[in-house]
């Protein structure tokens, strides 16, 4: 693929400033829009079974608009027919309506299915027929999810579903108590959009440029990365995608903005929060390290004598950089920092305000500060914890 020149020079800390616009964490969010109006926002809402403070796809909305309700979070995802859970960058929530321009990626797994399991005679067919007359229902509820106790021994049923919901067959409608509920798309989707008719071209270009709109501005990795395209996929279209090549200070490499993100200087205030690992603000290391000169990796699945910065270590961002991680825990009332790494004594104020509003959140009353990366940093941020608790009382 040749690159156009670029339209436009940007500055690094240009360029960090339109993604944290673009990503909901520069500016006055859209509080009206709430819960959805982040959905529509990011494209892209990923979902993850670690619950530490709460699930990935809560911390999203709570990172950009503070303490929105948790209850409210899953009535606005999942309520109206607003959104649907697909393949994107993992298994993610999606606005519904860009249902259509996933059709490339449904005739993928139908062409090209990459499943190592046997269904017996009849299965498929049966699970359709059962959620047609019954549905929508839990695996369990088809009956059963597991053969056995061991978490990959899926059933013949479970089987079945999963790659229904893989064909565009069947939707996952909701989670309820983390499971899938199934129902046909027949059903869920509304009838304008339920059609496979967009070619892989037209999906690829949509997709393409969502990608960059939520990026603000990204190197063919990053817009590729966003919804897990192919390189030469993201080259294919790229051209004509609306998206125009610029240049980024330090990058290296050629990159693409979002032509409306370069037609205002990002202004506002900054969002102070604790980011989930699973935040699409950081979901690129390569990215996040080229952006905030940080590092970031999840623990969860590193063997605990290994982890550096704990189990669901999660980034604190404050003045628009990433200042710190906390691995938080809980214990009745109380939320725990089990561990903290700061970047200097600057992030204490910083860190211990996060950490207020995140307690606040989800009902704890109180924060113990354990581990401190700088052990002379322990006492003044847990002074810094204890003051803002007495401010947040009195307010």
């Amino acid at each position: 693929m040749t690159t156009p020149p670029p339209t436009t020079d940007l500055s690094a800390d240009e360029a960090r400033r339109i993604v944290l616009r673009a990503q909901g964490f520069l500016g006055t969010p859209d509080r009206r829009a709430g819960v959805r109006g982040v959905l529509r926002h990011l494209g892209a809402v990923q979902l993850d079974t670690i619950s530490v403070l709460a699930r990935s796809h809560e911390l999203i909305p709570y990172a950009r608009l503070g303490a929105v309700g948790r209850n409210k979070v899953e009535s606005a995802y999942w309520t109206d027919t607003h959104a649907f859970e697909y393949w994107s960058h993992a298994a993610c929530i999606l606005p519904i309506e860009e249902w259509p321009h996933f059709a490339f990626r449904r005739r993928a797994y139908r062409s090209r299915p990459h499943w190592n399991h046997q269904l017996p005679d009849g299965t498929y067919d049966q699970v359709i027929k059962q959620l047609r007359t019954e549905g929508p229902l839990t695996a369990t509820e088809l009956g059963g999810a597991k053969k056995t106790s061991e978490w990959w021994d899926w059933s013949g049923t479970k089987v079945a579903v999963e790659r229904a919901l893989m064909y565009g067959e069947v939707v996952c409608v909701e989670r309820r108590g983390w499971k899938r509920v199934y129902d046909l798309a027949e059903r869920a989707v509304p009838a304008d959009l339920l059609h496979d008719e967009l070619d892989d071209a037209e999906c690829l270009r949509r997709l393409v440029r969502l990608a960059g709109q939520s990026l603000g501005v990204g190197t063919r990795a990053d817009i590729a990365d966003y919804h897990r395209l192919k390189g030469e996929q993201v080259d294919a279209v790229i051209a004509d995608s609306g998206l125009v090549p610029v240049t980024v200070e330090g990058w290296g490499k050629p990159a693409w903005a979002d032509p409306a993100a370069l037609e205002t200087p990002p202004r506002g205030r900054h969002r102070t929060t604790l980011l989930s690992p699973f935040d699409s603000l950081i979901w690129e290391r390569a990215r996040t390290e080229r952006i905030f000169g940080f590092t970031h990796r999840l623990e969860a699945y590193v063997p605990k004598p290994k982890r550096i910065y704990g189990y669901f270590a999660m980034p604190v961002l404050a003045g628009g950089r990433l200042v710190g991680r906390v691995d938080p825990a809980r214990e009745g009332s109380t939320l725990v920092a089990r561990q903290v790494t700061l970047d200097g004594p600057k992030a204490v104020p910083a860190v211990a305000q996060a950490l207020v509003e995140a307690a606040s959140w989800v009902n704890c009353t109180d924060i113990r500060v354990e581990r401190v990366d700088a052990p002379d940093l322990r006492e003044p941020l847990a002074k810094e914890v204890t003051g803002a608790l007495t401010a947040a009382a009195l307010r």
